[in-house]
């Protein structure tokens, strides 16, 4: 059985990029711009102060914020793409 990879640090970067260390050994430099939509996170895309305030929540092995907005370690370790992105081509391609 594969064991699940998840997120065991966090580093916050430049503009909306951050250094990730996961459970395997891996790091990536992850920009989250394309991940930072929707209500819960609009206070992160506008004040810096709050997207550095990211943490590391352990126990889910993933990256949140105080104000409860988190994202997949599983989307961020494989690139794959935000959830809002895959609704918006679903939406386009069912549309005439």
């Amino acid at each position: 059985m594969r064991r699940m990879v998840r997120i065991q640090a966090v580093k916050p970067l430049e503009q909306f990029n951050v250094r990730l260390e996961f459970t395997d050994g891996t790091q990536k430099e992850i920009d989250l711009e394309p991940y930072l939509h929707g209500p819960i996170f609009k206070p992160i895309r506008n004040d810096p102060v709050m997207f550095r305030s990211v943490k590391v929540d352990f126990r889910m092995g993933t990256i949140y914020w105080d104000n409860g907005a988190d994202i997949d370690p599983d989307v961020l370790y494989h690139g794959l793409q935000p959830a809002w992105m895959a609704a918006v081509e679903v939406s386009e391609a069912r549309s005439p």
